[in-house]
This record gives C-alpha cells, structure tokens and sequence, in this order.
C-alpha cells in the first residue's frame, strides 16, 4: 500500500525521532509530512526521505517558538494532501494523529502521549507561577479548542499503538479507546557497557522542559556536593541554568558517542519527572548504568527496584535526596540491566508493529478499530 508518516516537528533527535527512525525502516519509500523541519536537527536516515512541512514552516521566528503556535497547529496538520495514500502511519504526541486521511485509508497512530499539554501536565505547563497574566488569561479557551479537537479527531484513526502501558492508560482515560503497547526501539548494539571504573558524577539526559521536573534534580545538588551533569536542550534552559551552582553542567546536545561514553561513566542516570516510557533509562541501562527514578510512568515497566535501579516516591527534595544518597551502598546487577536493555531491541520493535499493518487494507486482527 502507499504509505505516508506523519511525525509532529523535527527539531531535535529525541526518543520520538528514534521511533521515526525505526518507522523508516519499514517504509523505505514513505514521505514525512510535519509541521515543522529544522534541516540538520535529526539524523541523515530521517532526512534521507522526502519531508514536507506545513505553512507554519515560514512563520516568523517558528525555528525557535514553534511552540508558541500551538493553537495552529490542528489546522496545519489537517491540511496536508494525503488523498492518494492508502495507509497513514502518524508517529503523535502532539497533533500528529489529527490528519485527514482519505475514506478508504488506514491510519495507524504510535502515540508516544496523548497531548500532555492540555492533558495529564497542564499545571506542569502552564500553572500560574509559570505564564504571565495576558497567557493565563488566554489558556483556558485555547484549552478548551484544542480538547475539543483533540477528542474528534481521534475518530480518524483506525488503531492506535501506546508506546507503554501507561500511555495506553492515558488514551483509554482521555480518549475511551483500547490500544496495542509497542515499545520503542533502543539501539542496543551501540549502547553497550565497557570495562571501565565510573566517574564521580550523576547523569540526566533529557530535553529541559517543565514536566520532565530538572528544577527537582537541581535543587537536590545545590545541597550536596556532588556533580551533576545535564545533556539536553529545550526552552527551560535559561531558568535552570540561572539557578545552578559549579557542580552542575548543562552540556547542551552532545553527539551519540559522547552520549555513551557518559553513560558508561557516570554513578547513575537520573529521570526526576514521570516519563511516558523513557528511551534514556533502557539506554543508560544498556551501558550498565544504574537509574535513579521516580516511581511513576513507564519507569515501573523498565526498572527493577534495587536490581537495575532504585526509585523514590515522592516528587520531593527529601525524597530524591534519600535515593541519590543511598545508591552508593547498593551493588546493582549488571547482567540484568543488559537482559532488561535487549528486551527493546529494533528488531523486536520492526517485528510487533508489522504484525499492526492491514494486509490488502483490512487489519489481521480487528480487535482494536475506530469507535
């Protein structure tokens, strides 16, 4: 079938461009259709096959505030010409999965999150330390539009993936519809551990917005006199890094062999917020790199507590502390950590979502469809 994928924006290598990489391995010849493409920002297999943006594309400034146009964004997405294409592939976390397919289309959505924005993270958004009194003022209605749009257009899609069970949940809560869990492919081949003594530092790889909650991390190093190193990039950098002392880094984006070489370092990875599944965390774990991790979100299908990692239970100071001052007494299994890692192979990946695919347009198992 001709097929077309559908990805947000492309500004950045982030555990949704990854997916992306592995959706162009199966579809070979697809188009992208985005909103948005930074050219340079991901990696030569993405943009080695034809991408097609949005009118948003030339809009002042969009590069650097492309979020600041969400309230157009549904209508930039439905715009895209997909008639002639007989299978939709939408890679969402955003509005990705409000396309416009034709009638007699397929459409599959691999949902990373339903839109977090206006959904399960609002407050970490938007609450009202956070905006200004023109932007709180104006929220609730563009709130309530992109609600409203966000429920019907799900009636587009055919079948939805979740990319953990705890995005499977969120979709059955915010949008009543079942989904298959896939999860994301790690590169396991490339992320591998190396026989060498790790380094004084504690590591947190992530993008530097509200939800993944950096603010926390930061404010249990400032008490403590240990490294903390931070790889990543996005529009809370300037409010976090004001708030830093010596002993923490912001390292910015750094390239994937330095990535590795951290991992293989450092005391342990962080993830201080509730992630949706947390391609880091498999990654760090495939290096044998312990994780320190709040005991919510697609953590709880990733790590084992005080085999792989250690949780904390409480988004608190007191509660982060404790953990980061006890991981240093426990002596964490390395075979595991590997064994965990090789469960999210590509190849696994590749194999579960082509089992998803309708043969001759109609799904194998049609157990899951549009209500």
């Amino acid at each position: 079938m001709k097929t077309a994928i559908i990805h947000d924006w492309l500004t950045g290598m982030r555990g949704g461009e990854k997916v992306l990489e592995a959706l162009c391995d199966l579809f070979p010849a697809a188009p992208i259709y985005t909103l948005l493409h930074v050219r340079g920002s991901v990696s030569t297999k993405i943009e080695s096959h034809v991408i097609r943006t949005s009118f948003l594309q030339h809009a002042p400034l969009i590069k650097r505030l492309y979020r600041n146009y969400l309230p157009l964004f549904p209508s930039a997405v439905e715009r895209f010409a997909l008639e002639s294409f007989d299978l939709i592939i939408s890679s969402s976390h955003c509005v990705a999965k409000g396309v416009i397919p034709s009638p007699s289309a397929k459409h599959i959505t691999y949902c990373h999150t339903p839109m977090r924005y206006i959904w399960s993270h609002y407050d970490d958004y938007f609450g009202n330390h956070k905006i200004g009194l023109l932007k709180r003022t104006a929220l609730p209605f563009v709130r309530s539009y992109l609600c409203a749009w966000d429920l019907s257009s799900n009636q587009r899609v055919d079948r939805f993936v979740a990319n953990s069970r705890t995005v499977a949940e969120r979709i059955r809560k915010y949008y009543g519809r079942d989904s298959e869990v896939v999860y994301p492919p790690v590169d396991i081949e490339f992320f591998t551990p190396a026989a060498q003594d790790r380094d004084p530092f504690f590591l947190i790889v992530s993008a530097l917005v509200p939800y993944k909650r950096i603010d926390l991390a930061i404010e249990v190093f400032d008490r403590l006199d240990r490294t903390l190193v931070i790889v990543g990039t996005g529009p809370e950098y300037r409010n976090l890094k004001r708030r830093t002392g010596p002993n923490i880094q912001f390292m910015g984006r750094v390239e994937v062999n330095e990535l590795r070489n951290l991992y293989r370092k450092a005391i342990a990875l962080i993830q201080p917020g509730e992630e949706d599944f947390g391609i880091n965390v498999v990654e760090a774990l495939a290096c044998g790199c312990p994780v320190i991790a709040y005991a919510r979100g697609g953590a709880l299908e990733t790590i084992v507590n005080g085999e792989t990692g250690i949780f904390f239970n409480d988004l608190s100071v007191l509660s982060l502390l404790e953990a980061v001052d006890k991981i240093g007494s426990i002596r964490f299994n390395d075979r595991l950590m590997r064994e965990t890692a090789e469960r999210f192979s590509p190849a696994r990946f590749k194999s579960e979502f082509q089992k998803l695919i309708p043969v001759k347009g109609s799904f194998l198992n049609d157990g899951i469809q549009k209500k």
